[in-house]
């Protein structure tokens, strides 16, 4: 007995003492010291330029009847004179209706292009919130060190730090090595019609870019446990996207005598179900690999688990899947979004139907997805239908070991001292879904800094930048633009 105490004792010391030894080696690899960024970007001329910018009501619509083309035209007219010196430079031309595309030619045409993107048009304002804005959403007011207006963070600071990094380079003189293109879209919120024509218009021209940085994730601050520095998770990936309809049957009548089993119960067992039986997920792949970047410059306590996944990966797993970005970030997830089913109040319908979007993680393809969703709440009485087109696979997974993610990686560690950088994956889409058909690779990052409550911003109530994130944004492209001219 006092044998067996003492093997068990033992065993326990040496398994904390491999907890102890893995989780203190689990720690930042080795990057190229890099200089920190001294100077400074003229911020209150680009923050003056955003709040202009804010100011036209560029809300894009799938609808065109509701399309607002005097605030389109007025916005482009506005960027033309404000930047006509980047225009000088770089000519700009219209593709599609409304989208921007200016190139800035380089001194070796045989040097492989790179794009840089963004995106003017923005979400509409919910009707009745306006109320709830610290200042009017297409104000374009600055207060308190912030630029308050709808599109600060999504995406017209990202249009406006672009320019502004061309616009000092310029002045200063410099003359890229390799052409350098910047896409502005106007409907990347409906779907990037014009993001799409410019890719079919670099197609039709030959060109093939060596990689193209986009809107995506940001530098995140105090948004992981532990984490007590900006982390930049430059998406590498994103997540397809898939709208399903679940359609249950029942016989119809008179509200009054209801039977047990009707269309809408039989549907709202359907949607419990596929709640409670989501496609399999787990930490690996881009997942694992961004989180265990990110994990290395946590805390001790925090790196445990993520340093000794052999021991605790069911655990994290059930962790990560527990919070909404965490479970994101590791399957397919799964969000009813509307319900439809009787004409009236006392008719009990023949169909009731559940619209339910997926967006589906690489490791998932659209029929993997069709075919959990089948099996899961298929039966005689409901059914799946793909009503919306075949859906959208995730994009193929850009290397993190290239050129362009060093360009980016090292612009973030001058500007930003101490960052941590990983490469992540973006959980929602955008216009890089085009641009990426012609490009080695497509990163999708903005190089600025955001909170918990900047994020509530987007697409919400109360969005804004503030200046000092802005002329950071500003530096940052000048240093990717720079890096990447220097680049063989």
């Amino acid at each position: 007995m006092k044998l067996t105490v003492i093997s068990i004792a033992a065993f326990v010391a040496l398994l904390l003492a491999v907890v102890l030894i893995r989780t203190w080696l689990h720690t930042p690899a080795d990057e190229e010291a890099v200089e920190p960024i001294s100077h400074t970007a003229d911020v209150q001329r680009a923050a003056t330029r955003l709040a202009e910018a804010i100011r036209f009501r560029t809300v894009s619509h799938q609808n065109d009847a509701d399309f607002d083309a005097a605030a389109f035209e007025g916005f482009i007219s506005w960027f033309t004179t404000t930047y006509a010196d980047v225009i000088s430079a770089a000519p700009m031309e219209r593709v599609g209706r409304y989208t921007l595309l200016l190139r800035w030619p380089g001194s070796e045409p045989a040097a492989q292009p790179i794009l840089l993107t963004a995106h003017y048009d923005v979400v509409p304002v919910i009707p009745g919130s306006e109320g709830a804005w610290s200042h009017p959403p297409f104000g374009g007011v600055i207060a308190d060190g912030i630029v308050w207006g709808r599109g600060a963070l999504d995406d017209k600071g990202g249009v406006i730090a672009q320019m502004e990094a061309a616009s000092a380079l310029i002045a200063a003189g410099f003359v890229p090595r390799r052409d350098i293109y910047f896409s502005f879209g106007h409907d990347e919120e409906v779907g990037g019609g014009g993001a799409a024509a410019v890719a079919a218009k670099l197609a039709a021209a030959g060109v093939q870019l060596e990689w193209s940085l986009d809107e995506g994730s940001f530098l995140f601050e105090g948004m992981l446990p532990g984490l007590d520095k900006p982390f930049a998770a430059i998406n590498v990936a994103e997540k397809g996207s898939v709208t399903l309809e679940i359609v249950a049957s029942g016989t119809g009548g008179h509200s009054s005598m209801p039977p047990r089993d009707n269309a809408v119960n039989r549907l709202a067992e359907a949607v419990l179900a596929l709640r409670d039986e989501p496609l399999p997920g787990g930490l690996s792949g881009l997942s694992a690999e961004m989180f265990d970047a990110a994990s290395r410059h946590m805390a001790f306590t925090y790196r445990i688990p993520f340093a000794n996944r052999w021991l605790f990966d069911g655990m994290l797993d059930d962790t990560l899947s527990a919070t909404t970005f965490g479970n994101a970030m590791l399957r397919t997830t799964i969000a009813p979004t509307m319900l439809n089913g009787s004409v009236k109040t006392n008719v009990l319908p023949i169909e009731a139907v559940a619209t339910v979007n997926f967006r589906v993680h690489p490791r998932d393809s659209v029929q993997d997805v069709v075919d959990h969703v089948t099996r899961v709440v298929g039966t005689e009485h409901v059914s799946v239908r793909l009503p919306f087109g075949g859906g959208r696979e995730a994009s193929k997974v850009s290397d993190a070991d290239s050129t362009g993610f060093g360009v980016v990686s090292r612009a973030v560690r001058e500007v930003f001292p101490g960052a941590a950088v990983a490469p992540g994956l973006m959980i929602a889409a955008s216009d890089t879904r085009h641009y990426g058909k012609v490009a080695d690779d497509a990163f999708r990052f903005t190089p600025m800094v955001v909170t918990q409550e900047d994020m509530t911003g987007f697409h919400g109530t109360n969005e804004k930048l503030s200046v000092e994130t802005l002329g950071k944004g500003v530096l940052a492209y000048q240093r990717i633009i720079e890096l990447a001219a220097a680049q063989n």
